[in-house]
């Protein structure tokens, strides 16, 4: 199909239409679903079979049932129901929650990384392992409901310093002294 539409054999609004008609008499259709179908349980095969697979979906899926439900937490506003039915301000609610749990993780980023920076001035040791076990989705030091201070809000930052002295290339599997382009380092 993709090279009927790529050579202009079909058009690929004809296509769409005849997926679309969900007809089981439809061969397009059926040979679409029977290849999906081929796909689906050679993939479920290979999770099945290969447990370092598993073990990566599964540190994946936490991640982002963890992200969900920070995103959740902060925008705690009407338990997450979106009250308006208007689309364009459905769409403004939820890019302000993005952008509100994006400045928080930021920010406690910005927290941890710190901490790290005086564990490691005072001499301890910290290693990939151990910062690969933290998550940015901390809630318990935030006030939502009170405490928001306005006097701060003319003072400029300090330069954000992203630079931690860790050596994460275990966890990436890089070459020592090569860096992630392929050039030496």
């Amino acid at each position: 199909m993709a090279v009927s539409v790529r050579e202009g054999a079909i058009s690929s609004s004809t296509l769409l239409k005849r997926l679309r008609s969900g007809s089981h008499k439809n061969s397009t259709y059926t040979a679409f679903r029977e290849v999906g179908r081929v796909i689906r349980t050679v993939q479920l095969l290979r999770y099945l079979s290969d447990a370092p697979l598993r073990r990566r979906v599964t540190a994946a899926t936490n991640k982002v049932e963890s992200f969900n439900r920070f995103s959740q937490w902060v925008g705690f506003g009407n338990q997450g129901v979106l009250a308006d039915n208007d689309p364009i301000e459905q769409e403004k609610a939820m890019k302000f929650n993005a952008l509100l749990t994006n400045a928080v993780i930021f920010h406690n980023a910005l927290d941890i990384a710190e901490i790290v920076r005086q564990l490691l001035e005072e001499g301890w040791e910290i290693g990939p392992e151990d910062l690969a076990h933290i998550s940015p989705y901390l809630t318990e030091h935030i006030k939502r409901f009170g405490e928001y201070s306005a006097h701060e809000l003319g003072i400029q930052p300090e330069a954000y310093d992203p630079h931690l002295d860790v050596d994460f290339s275990p966890l990436r599997g890089d070459v020592p002294g090569v860096d992630g382009y392929g050039q030496a380092a």
